[in-house]
């Protein structure tokens, strides 16, 4: 399967039943929190390619923070379906993304990027079409906060450890984060699950009761298993 319809198929399941195939395989923490899309309906996924900052010192600023450093190089490589995911230790007051920064990995092709920090240049980072989710929006440059240090390395963004290659998927209730060894599995599982609900909310909206139907009881598992393509 390739990476683009595995994307494709994660959008379409969606975070809340690829958050609950995770969990009942012991994965509790793979939801990036504090960030917001920075336009609603924003969708996407795709595997992860990673950037860290580190707090700001000024020497080390002074080593990696000018010229082609980490962050530049990170928006200058970013691949085609790839999404980009910035540890920035949750901090919102400054910029970890500008529209320049955006409108390359808009030409790269990349699906989208996560930064648990803030946004600068917002409405122009939005005009570019490049889907953001961020934890908010804030005029300062990089350097206020961060040295831009390495790419390519496991990070911690909103909590949650990413790893290069990860499948990220990113819709309205959220950002999640797939190991890469168990998205096929996960993914199954979750198109399973989605199955089986459709066809309980059916049977709702027909004026069944929940009682028995949702958790299914036997009588009920019966009827579901019995359908030509469930079978």
């Amino acid at each position: 399967m390739t990476d683009e319809t595995l994307a494709g198929r994660l959008c379409a399941v969606g975070t809340p039943g690829l958050s609950t195939a995770l969990r009942r395989r012991g994965y509790h923490d793979v939801v990036v929190e504090g960030v917001r899309p920075l336009t609603p309906g924003q969708r996407f996924a795709g595997p992860a390619r990673t950037l860290r900052f580190v707090p700001f010192r000024p020497d080390l600023f002074a080593e990696r923070g000018g010229g082609f450093n980490p962050q530049k190089q990170a928006f200058d490589t970013v691949g085609a379906g790839e999404v980009l995911v910035i540890e920035a230790r949750g901090l919102p007051e400054t910029g970890t993304l500008g529209d320049i920064l955006a409108l390359r990995a808009r030409h790269r092709g990349a699906a989208g990027v996560v930064s648990d920090g803030g946004v600068r240049d917002t409405e122009a980072v939005v005009a570019t079409g490049l889907p953001v989710f961020a934890n908010g929006s804030h005029p300062s440059v990089l350097g206020r906060r961060h040295v831009p240090w390495e790419t390519g390395v496991v990070i911690a963004c909103g909590g949650v450890a990413v790893a290069p290659g990860d499948f990220v998927v990113a819709d309205a209730d959220g950002v999640l984060v797939v190991p890469a060894a168990i998205v096929t599995e996960v993914l199954a599982e979750a198109e399973r699950d989605e199955g089986r609900d459709a066809w309980i909310a059916a049977r709702v909206a027909e004026g069944e009761a929940l009682d028995g139907l949702f958790p299914m009881n036997e009588a009920w598992r019966a009827c579901y298993e019995a359908e030509p393509q469930r079978t």
